[in-house]
């Protein structure tokens, strides 16, 4: 696969089938958009090309509101899009000047002009141009007169819920995490620094491991306590892992994320660390003391242990 940082990078010489978007998640619904783009290129004898956007139009559009969360990172997604079989690759940086191409001009300047689209295939709610006016409709009729075609993929659904970034992220903000797992086709994970902590669980005989999220927009799931699988160098362990504020340690109002990795003992500190979320087992909460908190962390961990095997 090619990748490209911009449209004015793209350069081909065959006919092309093209699906946008910006594919947060790469999630089953996206992966099923791809198969059907690898296909239809097959079809025409061409090339598949997919074009994304970064940062995330909404991102650009409302630059005051920062409760956006994603799924992937861009590196994250291209490296999922990179295993997908695709031909090429576009990363475009959106921009409030691209946001108001009219529907028609975007098919003209960037689709057929830019991209010598020949086979455009998208989702079942695709929407495009300035205030996002452009849809299904328009495309077909648009498309005689630029002379390629359009197929539309269906609701793609699971368990009869169709399957949307958008509902993926609402289920990691609820603690859904098997459903959020369903809906991507992959353990959700984070990405992060080891950082120094105040080793307060050390003390109480489970040492944490504190996480640094890499990036700010990166979608950290709702607190609690959890069972997840570490991804550290070419090693990978079992552990359980807290999102919250720790109240029975100090009660504050600073969110942390530590990790309790099993059977482990290492100086790990400013290494890259990779968590997969596999289950939530209960709510964070305030203990009486000290010694409530550490026989319900025993608890868990069997819990967590339980699950794993």
């Amino acid at each position: 696969m090619k990748v490209y940082l911009n449209l004015e990078e793209f350069k081909v010489n065959s006919k092309t089938a093209v699906t946008t978007g910006t594919f947060d998640g790469v999630h089953t619904g996206h992966q099923v958009v791809i198969n059907q783009l690898i296909n239809a290129a097959k079809k025409i004898d061409g090339e598949s090309v997919i074009l994304t956007f970064f940062p995330h139009p909404r991102m650009v559009l409302y630059p005051d509101d920062h409760s956006l969360r994603l799924l992937n990172t861009i590196a994250e997604r291209i490296s999922f899009l990179e295993k997908s079989g695709i031909d090429h690759l576009i990363v475009h940086p959106f921009s409030k000047e691209f946001s108001r191409l009219s529907s028609t001009e975007y098919v003209r300047d960037i689709l057929v002009n830019k991209l010598k689209v020949s086979k455009l295939v998208i989702g079942y709610d695709h929407q495009f141009g300035r205030n996002r006016e452009g849809s299904f409709k328009h495309l077909q009729e648009l498309a005689p007169l630029y002379d390629f075609t359009v197929e539309e993929i269906a609701a793609q659904e699971i368990q009869q819920i169709n399957i949307s970034s958008t509902k993926v992220r609402n289920s990691l903000l609820t603690g859904e995490i098997q459903a959020a797992n369903q809906f991507l086709g992959y353990n959700y994970f984070i990405k992060g620094t080891v950082v120094e902590g105040d080793k307060i669980g050390r003390k109480i005989g489970f040492p944490t491991a504190n996480i640094k999220v890499n990036e700010w927009y990166k979608l950290i799931p709702t607190k609690g306590v959890y069972a997840v699988k570490i991804k550290l160098a070419q090693s990978t362990f079992n552990g359980m892992l807290n999102i919250g504020t720790r109240p029975t340690l100090n009660g504050g109002n600073n969110e942390s994320i530590e990790v309790n990795i099993f059977n482990f003992d290492e100086d790990i500190y400013n290494n890259e660390i990779k968590i997969e979320f596999y289950a939530r087992v209960r709510d964070e909460q305030k203990f009486e003391n000290i010694s409530a908190l550490q026989k319900q962390l025993e608890i868990d961990k069997q819990n967590i242990i339980q699950i794993f095997s």
